[in-house]
């Protein structure tokens, strides 16, 4: 790859850089693809792992396992966060990608509960405590990469794409379920057609490995190695930089159950609250997931501009104003293109949040304790509040008290903009100093 020569030191040059966003950042969607196959087919495999009941408990049963991947995230940003400070952030990359193939292999590959009894929902727990382990590194490794490896100029544009990649996984593993859903009968899908999608990305997942072996190291992780400073330390992150770690997680536990919440339970609110089929609730979730994907980079371009600190406080009052209103009247809500638009709403103030986040936190750290910085609190604060969203809302449904969860989002945005409106703005003050 070309590189050219600035004041005597290697700098990527655009296309260099261009390259390697775009390399990392397919890995990206594929990783998140396998985990997301998981949260759109479960209205199909919930029977197959677990004991005849009605629908909401099954579906209980299924958001249980989903939380309890998140469970290993912590351990993954911990230790995987760790491995890229000190190996690379290619390498972490790399790795993660491997232990996301696995536990698709393990779902797709798994007999029912008809056949093999309690030892189904043992094996869809091993799985998901794989893949979470796989994406507490992942999410790390990733934001970091797209950050270090985008010049100044334009990082909240091209650090965007991870969430571009994100819910272009999402939106994948849905377009895959509407092309099932229109060939296979609910019965055969229920049978054996919800095996296909985990099996189609172990198979990509093997590809990505491929393409992440070829990526370049980001000129901050090799100047960090250049320095012989101690790398991904527990220690140090948490001595030196516990103000920062702190932030990322106060940041993130409004911003991640307010995305689940809009972006994954919706999905299921719409069938089970709402009264739309699983057909055209997931036709309304892919076109406007598909919106909410182009909103991506129009945000980071102009946090660039503007600064990330006004898109983070907007998410936050948005989010405190519409969530109740907004969920309350979509539960009476009969018309798919009402229900579009008022999803709409929540995706485009969630917006303010998912676009620039990832920025956010690599901008928080110095290069030798960013990958950990990033990772660890991150996952914490996701397997308190995001890896358990849909379980909680199940459980308020379940309960007969289903507008609390509402209430339940909408405070954690409240906290989450507190910390937003005391953050620093990062996009002047970046502790990423390669252009």
């Amino acid at each position: 790859m070309a590189i050219s020569t600035v004041a005597g030191q290697d700098t990527p040059t655009a296309a260099h850089r261009l390259r390697s966003i775009l390399g990392g950042a397919a890995g990206n969607l594929v990783e998140w693809y396998d985990w997301y196959a998981y949260s759109a087919f479960a209205l199909y495999f919930a029977g197959a792992f677990f004991p005849r009941a009605d629908q909401t408990a099954q579906l209980l049963n299924t958001a249980a396992v989903f939380a309890v991947g998140f469970i290993m995230r912590p351990v993954g940003g911990w230790l995987m966060g760790t491995f890229a400070d000190r190996k690379g952030r290619k390498a972490g990359l790399t790795l993660s990608v491997v232990l996301m193939c696995a536990g698709a292999l393990l779902i797709a590959l798994c007999p029912p509960y008809a056949q093999i009894g309690a030892a189904a929902p043992v094996v869809l727990v091993v799985a998901r405590l794989l893949q979470g382990l796989s994406l507490g590194g992942e999410y790390g490794a990733s934001a970091v990469y797209l950050s270090e490896m985008a010049g100044r100029r334009h990082r909240g544009f091209w650090s965007s794409f991870q969430y571009v990649t994100l819910i272009s996984g999402q939106l994948v593993s849905l377009a895959l379920l509407l092309v099932l859903q229109a060939l296979l009968s609910h019965e055969q899908m229920a049978a054996w057609g919800w095996r296909i999608p985990f099996a189609i990305g172990a198979a990509l997942a093997i590809a990505v490995w491929r393409i992440r072996r070829g990526l370049a190291e980001t000129e901050s992780f090799r100047n960090a190695e250049r320095t012989g400073a101690r790398r991904g330390s527990v220690a140090d992150l948490l001595g030196s930089h516990r103000r920062e770690a702190a932030l990322v997680l106060a940041l993130t536990a409004g911003g991640t159950v307010a995305f689940y919440a809009w972006s994954i339970y919706m999905q299921k609110f719409l069938a089970n609250t709402a009264g739309f089929s699983a057909g055209t609730a997931s036709a309304i979730m892919a076109l406007a997931l598909l919106l909410y994907t182009a909103l991506q980079p129009v945000a980071g371009a102009l946090s660039d501009r503007i600064g990330r600190k006004p898109l983070m406080v907007g998410f936050g009052v948005s989010g405190v104003v519409l969530t109740v209103p907004v969920f309350t009247t979509l539960e009476h809500v009969h018309s798919a293109p009402l229900a579009f638009l008022l999803v709409m709403a929540g995706l485009l103030s969630i917006t303010g949040y998912t676009a620039i986040n990832a920025v956010v936190k690599a901008e928080l750290f110095p290069a030798e304790v960013r990958g950990l910085g990033v990772a660890l609190p991150y996952a914490i604060a996701n397997a308190l509040f995001g890896g358990t969203a849909e379980y909680v809302a199940l459980w308020f449904k379940q309960a007969g008290h289903e507008r609390g969860f509402y209430w339940y989002v909408t405070a954690l945005v409240a906290l989450s903009l507190i910390a937003y409106l005391r953050m620093r703005e990062t996009r002047d003050a970046s502790a990423i100093k390669e252009d």
